[in-house]
């Protein structure tokens, strides 16, 4: 099939090249012509692992193109998938929908004969029925069916979630768009990939639940490792424990300085806005994003208490800036609200991350960057473990010590045993261990 993608960033570019690598010929238009460029250079802009070889594989046997017009391709396409961007509205924390329905209008001018819209981007509840409206608005005799299509991609594994899916969600009006999805999606039967075929306001309504219910898990555990902290108790045997429950899953129970990225955030706070929209609130949902814009800003004064009760003049080390692991998405990390209240206290911070500097360099000029962990360390008051990447989960804890002006061992992901780094002779603080 012919596949255009309207956006090539993280949702676009990924779904455009897992659907290249099935087969499917895919265009992928973008309005920023340097990223166009650079991608048809071989150049990702994005450090996804396994993305620049399927990019690469799929260029190279001439099904998977990028361009910034955007007519001719969709012309030719038997589907369209919409991958634009949906960040939260200042002021209210809605979805921003401007990218969404400018792309629905600019589709509707160009398709030609019947043609699948699919809203690949996180939207609310009834976005599809608007994505609709505007197009027959703009073409009345368009020959179209608006099909929602959330993804589901974990930064740092996407192309092993993109072919092997726990669930395929697909919302549908009519029973065309349904047999043309399933050929889309063909590919994966033999993986036995569930698809879940439902109304298209309850696709929509999926992906935001999925994510709030995550969310909810993360915020939980934090809460409950504060508890772990007062009590003497120990959250990671806590999350065991009731993790086995198969009614409630070991998934997402990591205690550590709270949520961040493209998601969890916005969705969140998306979800509580249309909530109130509808006159249905989800009071757990508003107190999951409360809770944890307050956990990042409690994780600095954690760094603060190890310090002594002050960093004023005081150097820190940063290990790990990016939200998770395995990406370089600096999106509504933790590393950026502890950074800001450590440096309103009056530190000076340095920084390391094995693929996010350039990313952070963005949202946290003044944090001085270092090559090496150890160059990070070397000299300053305290090191703070924030995302723990691999790379941080054996370091020489002898060098690390001999290298820091003070040993102050601060890891707010519970990656090390606290024995072991205070035999060494560091002050050790964790996360909800006793």
């Amino acid at each position: 099939m012919r596949i255009t993608m309207i956006g090539a960033g993280y949702v676009g570019l990924v779904s455009g090249a897992c659907f290249a690598d099935f087969g499917h010929i895919v265009t992928c238009v973008d309005t920023d012509p340097g990223k166009v460029e650079r991608l048809n250079a071989g150049a990702i802009p994005i450090f996804e692992p396994g993305l620049e070889e399927h990019v690469a594989r799929n260029r190279e046997e001439e099904r998977l193109f990028f361009t910034t017009e955007l007519a001719d391709s969709v012309a030719e396409a038997d589907v369209v998938f919409i991958a634009v961007g949906t960040p939260s509205r200042r002021g209210d924390g809605r979805a921003d929908l401007s990218y969404v329905y400018a792309a629905a209008e600019e589709i509707a001018r160009h398709v030609s004969g019947y043609t699948v819209v699919v809203t690949k981007s996180t939207v609310p509840v009834g976005t599809g029925d608007a994505v609709e409206r505007i197009m027959r608005e703009a073409r009345p005799d368009i020959d179209v069916s608006v099909v929602s299509n959330p993804e589901f991609l974990r930064e740092g594994a996407a192309i092993e979630d993109f072919k092997r899916p726990d669930r395929i969600v697909i919302g549908v009006e009519d029973e065309r768009a349904r047999e043309v999805m399933g050929e889309v999606y063909r590919p994966l039967f033999v993986n036995q990939a569930p698809v879940i075929y439902t109304g298209r306001r309850t696709a929509e309504l999926i992906k935001y639940a999925s994510n709030a219910f995550l969310a909810t898990k993360i915020t939980f555990i934090n809460e409950m490792a504060d508890l772990c902290e007062r009590t003497g108790a120990n959250v990671q045997e806590v999350a065991r424990g009731i993790g086995l429950d198969n009614r409630i899953g070991t998934k997402f129970l990591h205690a550590g300085p709270g949520f961040g990225g493209s998601c969890f955030p916005k969705d969140t706070r998306a979800l509580v806005e249309t909530a109130r929209e509808y006159d249905a609130p989800c009071r757990i949902v508003e107190s999951v994003v409360a809770v944890n814009e307050d956990r990042k800003t409690r994780m600095a004064q954690k760094v603060v208490k190890a310090c002594g009760g002050s960093v004023a003049g005081k150097t820190i080390a940063l290990l790990g800036l990016t939200f998770k692991p395995n990406t370089d998405d600096m999106r509504e990390s933790p590393s950026i609200a502890i950074a800001e209240a450590l440096t309103a206290a009056g530190a000076t911070l340095r920084g390391h991350d094995p693929e996010g500097v350039e990313q952070a360099r963005r949202v946290m000029p003044d944090l001085d960057y270092c090559e090496t962990a150890y160059q990070c360390v070397e000299g300053a008051d305290a090191v703070v473990l924030v995302t723990e990447w691999d790379a941080y989960r054996a370091l020489d804890l002898v060098r690390l010590k001999e290298l820091l002006r003070v040993p102050v061992f601060v890891d707010l992901r519970n990656v090390y045993r606290r024995a072991e780094v205070e035999r060494h002779g560091f002050t050790y603080v964790d996360v909800g261990r006793g």
